[in-house]
Formats: C-alpha cells, structure tokens, sequence
C-alpha cells in the first residue's frame, strides 16, 4: 500500500433525473487524527451518516471537509432565505440610522449572498442519495491519487535525508577514536590531580566511571543506525506510518543531541564530530516536518 499524504483536494459533478444537478467538493489537511466536517443541503442526516462511514472506510487521518451543493437546472423551485435576508436588511437599515445615510439595500446583492435563496426542496425518493454516493466513490479516488501522488515525493525526500543522516553517522564514527583519545587524556590528566591531592580511591573511582561513561557514542552511533534501517522499512511496508515515522525521528533526534552532548568540547580532529552532528539533526527535524503531513 502506497504511503500517502494527509493533503489533497477532488471536486465532481452529478445529476438527477435531469432536473437536479449537484457538485461534491473534498478537502483534506493534516491532523493527529480522523476529524470530518460536512457542509450539505438541509435534511440530508441519513446522507451525511453514509458518507461519513464511506470517508472512515477510505481514510484514517486528515481534518476532511466534504461540501455538497445541490442546484436545480430549472429556475423555479427556489426561495428566499426569509431569515437570512431579513437580518441583513435589518442590519443594512439600522447602520444607515446610525450613520445618518440615505441608502437602501441593494437586493441583487443581497440575493448573491451565499444561503440567500434555497431550493425549496431536495429531489424526492432516493435519486439525490444514490446519485451522490456513487459520485462519492469517484471523488475518493481522485482524493486518494492526489494524496498517494504527494505522499510519493515526501518518501523519496524521507530517503534522501535518511542517507544524509546515515553519511553523517559514518563520518562521525570514523571520527570516533579520536574523541576518545581525547576523553583518555583528560581521565589521565584528572586521575593524576585526584592522586597527587591524595583523594579516597573511591573518590578516583567514581570520577573515572564519570569519564568513562561520558567518553564513548558508540551506543548512541548504534541506536542511530537501527532506527534508520528501521524507517527504512517502514517506507518499504507503506501504508499508514505517519506516526510510527514521528516517533522514530523523536527517537533519533535524542540519540543526536546525546551525541553532541557527550562530545561538546572536543579539540582537534574530534570537532568534526560536532560538525556532522549538527548535519545530522538538521536532516532529522527536516524530515519530522515531512512526516507530519503523512497519513
């Protein structure tokens, strides 16, 4: 299954027994989870209800805003939103007062405004339903091809930033003796102090423990590598892995500070270290920002 993006828009046109046509418009944006929003004709909750369980059959993450239109291909069959357009006259009327200005509503504009005129009734029987939710299943796929067209160029962007990350990783550890032969120099430099002011050996031990632990990224240089070829393979199974793929990066953007936390302060060929590591998180955030927009 492909990987696919939380961002996309389809739009389809249908008719009913010639006398009703109607437009159904999808938009859908990123968000931690399924939120669905319809904009439709009065009396249409049955309607509503099967969409909805057709967009949570289809989709499993994104704010999706479905907006269906219905219109008469006839001039008749329409009236006044009596309480729409009454507020707005009222309104007009009462700042005129206020404003002390001789003006009148202008009704075409008034009549323009979105919801000012209705049709009287949506198609009788089951035309209307039928015809919209088998147009719906159009709309989905375009929907759905839009998604998995954006979701194909933020992989192939995953990828290339996950071999930055890995050349980084590489650099750093060709780098790595280095930094701990510096860490040997300064645990040799501190022992010397600690014995020549005739410390506790446990006091020696404790601080060359300290060293110790602080003085390797190995572990940190291997857990990098595993969460890698980890959401690799993720991309490789597809499917909905947006937020398997945030937790991964959340992951590997703490093995990276780690690194540069142990290392800060390094002289000589051990600076490279900080250099590629802040390669390496800067590629790590760059791809948590893609990976946000993932389904």
């Amino acid at each position: 299954m492909s990987i696919r993006s939380m961002t996309g828009f389809a739009q389809v046109k249908g008719q009913v027994n010639g006398q009703f046509g109607f437009t159904l418009s999808l938009k859908s944006v990123n968000h931690r989870f399924l939120d669905i929003h319809f904009r439709m004709p009065s009396e249409s909750d049955d309607l509503e209800m099967k969409l909805r369980r057709r967009l949570k059959e289809k989709m499993a993450r994104g704010h999706v805003e479905l907006t269906l239109n219905v219109e008469r291909n006839v001039s008749e069959g329409f009236s006044v939103n009596r309480t729409l357009v009454g507020g707005y006259i009222q309104a007009f009327r009462a700042a005129a007062a206020e404003f002390k200005l001789a003006a009148d509503p202008d009704l075409n504009a008034i009549l323009r405004i979105p919801g000012a005129l209705e049709s009287e009734t949506l198609p009788a029987g089951d035309g209307l339903e039928s015809a919209v939710l088998a147009k719906m299943e159009e709309a989905l796929l375009r929907l759905n091809q839009m998604r998995e067209e954006e979701g194909r160029g933020t992989e192939r962007e995953l990828r290339q930033r996950m071999g930055h990350v890995q050349q980084a990783r590489e650099g750093v550890e060709k780098h790595r003796q280095a930094a701990l032969h510096v860490y040997a120099d300064r645990l040799r430099s501190r022992l010397q102090e600690l014995i020549g002011s005739q410390i506790e050996p446990e006091r020696i031990l404790q601080e060359a423990a300290l060293l110790v632990d602080r003085s390797d990224i190995q572990e940190e240089l291997v857990r990098l590598d595993q969460h890698v070829k980890h959401l690799l393979g993720l991309l490789d199974q597809g499917g909905e892995v947006g937020k398997k793929l945030d937790f991964l990066l959340q992951e590997m953007n703490r093995e990276a500070n780690t690194l540069l936390s142990k290392t800060s302060g390094l002289s000589g060929e051990a600076m490279k270290i900080t250099e590629l590591g802040l390669s390496m998180k800067a590629d790590i955030e760059k791809a948590r920002e893609q990976v946000q927009n993932l389904e």
